[in-house]
């Protein structure tokens, strides 16, 4: 099997989902859609095609703990460039952990911080020739 995408869909936890809406919606500059379930919460994050890579916020009680440490590392995507999403971190009150890095000429920029919530989340762009 070949994929186009390794990653299909992400929930990224949260233990108070308005504050970790304001934070996503404040870096990225968006709008995020709300799906409110009995069991779950959801903020998921705005997607051009339906068919590409989704991803949430998510609250259901303990169901999800936010990680600073532990559990899989998410690269959003913060194309064109990292340090446009990285410099509005902290001011959303998040920390930055890993500055901007260059992976290398062909595989862009990352950088990794820890979100409202305590997940440590990380970032990527690929520089546009």
């Amino acid at each position: 099997m070949i994929f186009k995408n390794a990653i299909s869909w992400f929930e990224i936890p949260t233990a108070d989902i308005n504050r970790a809406q304001k934070f996503y919606e404040s870096i990225f500059g968006i709008t995020m859609i709300a799906l409110d379930l009995p069991q779950l919460q959801m903020r998921m994050f705005p997607i051009e095609d339906k068919m590409g890579v989704g991803g949430s916020l998510c609250y259901a009680g303990e169901f999800y703990k936010p990680s600073a440490t532990d559990g899989p590392l998410v690269y959003l995507n913060a194309n064109p460039d990292v340090q446009q999403v990285l410099d509005k971190v902290e001011a959303a009150g998040g920390k930055i952990v890993v500055p901007k890095t260059q992976i290398s000429p062909e595989h862009g920029y990352m950088a990794v911080f820890i979100d409202t919530e305590g997940n440590r989340v990380a970032l990527h762009a690929i520089p546009q020739s």
